[in-house]
């Protein structure tokens, strides 16, 4: 799909992006800010609880629409977009991964990473094949027919991410990856987040672990539904 897509174009690129939910009295949920997050960067959003990170999360995954600003993913507005449209182009272009790994205990890894593609355009003699390539890339090749219960935390995290890169998106949107891992495998994971991006993958983490934010490229923090400057994180 990025073959497609000028390099020089952000993943995201939010111009005074803000959502405020109307009264009385109004609350700003985001205050309007901009972000522009590049191709193959890896940035952390860092904040306590409160802070706003859900907000910034629906609305970078197009799960909320902002309420003033522009929000372009890949160059595309999403404003000018009917709700059919944005369901495909979250679909195509963001990988969710969160802190719970939501998979199906009775279907094995690889059946799990090839039910994301249920609703999308991949022929279904494709699937498998596809799913065993994501599995692979995350190093879970020789547990592709394990349930849920017979992996380990990390293990599920990993088929977790499999499951958001099968078909290939542009960004990889994590929401507290780690919340649910012991250090060992928490350490696992971000290292595994880390190679991703080193293979050209964009990767934005939504944390409010400081130590998780460090193996991130670039970190900004978020307070009271405000983004601050960029702060360089460093290991």
């Amino acid at each position: 799909m990025d073959d497609l897509i000028e390099k020089s174009t952000p993943v995201i690129e939010f111009r005074r992006v803000g959502l405020t939910y109307p009264g009385p009295p109004p609350v700003a949920a985001l205050t309007e800010c901009d972000l522009t997050v590049r191709r193959g960067e890896f940035i952390s959003i860092v904040g306590p609880s409160g802070s706003g990170k859900s907000t910034f999360l629906n609305i970078a995954g197009l799960l909320d629409s902002p309420s003033s600003g522009t929000y372009l993913l890949d160059g595309i507005d999403i404003a000018t977009l009917k709700d059919a449209e944005l369901t495909s182009l979250r679909g195509q272009r963001i990988g969710f991964v969160f802190q719970s790994f939501h998979l199906l205990s009775y279907r094995s890894a690889l059946e799990n990473v090839a039910l994301a593609m249920i609703y999308s355009r991949v022929p279904r003699k494709e699937r498998a094949a596809r799913a065993h390539e994501a599995l692979v890339k995350v190093g879970l090749g020789h547990r592709v027919n394990a349930p849920p219960s017979r992996l380990s935390g990390g293990e599920r995290q990993r088929v977790a991410v499999a499951r958001a890169l099968v078909a290939r998106p542009s960004l990889l949107l994590c929401d507290e990856p780690t919340g649910n891992l012991d250090s060992v495998n928490a350490r696992a994971v971000l290292t595994l987040l880390k190679e991703l991006q080193a293979s050209g993958m964009t990767v934005l983490v939504i944390t409010h672990d400081q130590e998780v934010a460090a193996h991130s490229g670039r970190t900004v923090a978020i307070r009271d539904g405000i983004l601050r400057e960029h702060v360089e994180a460093s290991l």
